[in-house]
């Protein structure tokens, strides 16, 4: 392979064997350099090679200057060319390899690495000339806007306020849920649970996501606090805060307006009783309900306070205060009260449910947060009780599964406030782990971490949660296979995937255009809301447009539609963001380091 910064590709002495001599002054100068057609593809060097290439899949939004550059190439070829698009000339050539079936998807996949391409530009690969993949960048920091866009994307998911055209631009509108809530269980009791996030495409309010979502978002700033320089024209922009914590402070503030402040439990959520219809926000104008205490609600909300209380002390110590004040509070009643059954809508309540019977892994997060806070004996306690709780995952990052939270939060506190052996035995679950991820990743075809089982609701979420697994063991025990197998799910949800699919909305060739997502729908505005990940592919097909539009017996990997009304593949939520803006956030600090 070459890299090349002028027209070479020279025509081999087979191929001017085999071919006219007219035809050989056609494709070749009298260098015999290959010359870009008036279209800005190459010419065909090699008229024996034969080629299936039925698509070149590349993240769609593009590569960092010193990092691995790979494409997938779905049937088989021999070589590759990297084209620079405005020139039309051939900057690299490259040979494809290393060709499998990929199991998830039925694809024959094969491979072009073309990492020694280290120009800055605009490029798309060829084969033949006659196939190309969409266009891409090679830039210093190409994850930048891509990053700022999905932590703005939670400003859009602004909830009791205006979100104004200074700020909003073209996705405007009008003040909502101004009266949030009242209490189900008590009639016509109201009590003020106004602002925070829409939780994702319709319009209820939600602890327990919630709590992921803020969590992520404040190890994304502790972990590399110099990706969040750039101010994102929010209301708040310029205050001395960084905006990433002025939009989870949003959050955090919602998220204290729902503590029963009588017994330090949390209500669980605030919803109308049913799904609203593709509306706007402020359109929406059903009573909203608080619903009841939960244990789940309760834990997530001490554990985020916690953390909230550790990321803001500098910053503002008097609601880092607060929090902690709080999140103190909820452990009082999970102290009293040890065995709850798990959160269940009431009847008549159709809105989301967010049920687990199972709250070790919350209380365990919670326990760990506060211990890293506080210092107190009690909570560590409670750590040591526990660690070795079977039920519960230590590794897993899902909203219903915590556990890996108190894990990296245990692991990346001063080593001698914590017990060695707990440690060590929270240090080989959480490695296996990564390991287990990496052994997925290397196999796959188109390296993702995902098994052919694990394309279920909500999949482009786990793939973000696998990568932030797969940067925090590199934080624990730094291996590089870590850090490519997690930039590796970023360039799949950006396009490098069996679809072609940038899952992102507002990026790429091929971005999302048709989310389930009620404001994009109901604003009249062909583009939707830029900066939100979509859901991606879930074999379940659990609704009605999945189940028309995605025939029965297709690949897990290809089990998506973007249409509005797949709620189970083409929904949006803040809690698949934020691991997804930690990821970025992490990719865009290796650059510009």
């Amino acid at each position: 392979m070459k890299v090349l910064g002028m027209r070479r590709g020279k025509c081999s002495a087979i191929v001017a064997a085999i071919i006219s001599i007219a035809l050989i002054m056609t494709a070749c100068d009298n260098n015999g350099e290959v010359k870009p057609s008036n279209e800005g593809e190459i010419n065909r060097v090699n008229p024996i090679e034969e080629s299936n290439v039925k698509m070149i899949a590349v993240n769609q939004v593009g590569y960092s200057i010193k990092d691995p550059k790979i494409a997938v190439f779905i049937g088989k070829a021999e070589s590759f060319y990297v084209i620079n698009k405005a020139t039309g000339e051939s900057m690299f050539t490259g040979k494809i390899g290393g060709y499998k079936t990929d199991v998830s998807s039925g694809d024959e996949v094969g491979y072009g690495d073309f990492s020694q391409l280290q120009q800055p530009g605009t490029y798309y690969i060829s084969v033949q000339g006659k196939f190309r993949s969409s266009d891409f960048i090679i830039a210093e920091r190409p994850y930048k806007d891509v990053k700022n866009a999905m932590l703005k994307a939670f400003y859009y998911q602004r909830c009791g306020i205006a979100l104004e055209e200074e700020y909003a631009g073209i996705w405007q509108h009008d003040i909502c849920h101004a009266d949030d809530g009242y209490l189900y269980d008590k009639q016509g009791v109201n009590v003020d649970t106004t602002g925070g996030w829409h939780d994702a495409g319709d319009y209820g309010k939600y602890v327990v996501p919630a709590a992921k979502a803020v969590a992520d978002l404040m190890w994304a700033y502790e972990i590399c606090p110099e990706s969040f320089s750039e101010q994102i024209n929010i209301p708040e922009s310029g205050n001395g805060v960084p905006d990433a914590l002025n939009e989870v402070r949003y959050e955090l503030e919602w998220m204290l307006k729902m503590q029963d402040t009588s017994t330090g439990g949390v209500y669980h959520k605030v919803a109308t009783l049913n799904f609203p219809g593709f509306i706007m926000p402020e359109a929406d104008k059903d009573k909203r309900y608080i619903n009841s205490i939960s244990a789940t609600a309760t834990a997530d909300f001490a554990a985020a306070m916690a953390m909230g209380h550790r990321v803001y002390k500098d910053i503002d110590e008097s609601f880092a205060d607060v929090m902690l004040e709080a999140s103190q509070k909820a452990w009082q009643w999970l102290d009293a009260n040890p065995d709850v059954p798990g959160f269940k809508n009431p009847q008549g309540v159709n809105s989301g449910e967010y049920g687990d019977s199972n709250d070790r892994d919350e209380r365990f997060w919670a326990a760990v947060e506060l211990y890293r806070s506080t210092g107190q004996q009690k909570y560590h306690d409670y750590i040591e009780a526990n660690y070795e709780d079977a039920s519960f995952s230590k590794t897993s990052f899902g909203w219903s599964a915590v556990g890996g939270y108190g894990t990296v939060s245990y692991l990346t506190m001063d080593k001698d406030k914590t017990n060695p052996n707990i440690y060590d035995y929270l240090t080989a679950q959480f490695m296996a782990e990564a390991n287990r991820l990496v052994g997925i990743w290397s196999n796959d075809g188109y390296k993702v971490a995902l098994g052919p089982n694990d394309y279920y609701w909500g999949s482009n979420g786990e793939v973000m949660n696998r990568a932030m697994c797969l940067i925090f063991a590199n934080n624990v025990e730094p291996n590089n296979k870590y850090i490519e197998a997690a930039r590796d799910q970023l360039s799949y949800i950006l396009g490098r995937n069996a679809l072609g699919q940038c899952y992102l909305t507002g990026f790429g060739a091929k971005p999302i255009m048709h989310p389930h997502h009620r404001p994009s729908e109901a604003d009249g505005i062909e583009q939707p809301v830029p900066g939100m990940l979509s859901g991606g592919p879930n074999s379940g097909r659990q609704d009605p447009t999945a189940e028309k539009e995605i025939p029965a017996g297709t690949p897990p990997a290809k089990c998506f539609v973007d249409n509005v009304g797949s709620y189970s593949t083409n929904e949006i939520a803040i809690y698949w963001n934020s691991p997804a803006v930690f990821v970025a956030a992490y990719f865009d600090r290796q650059v510009s380091n």
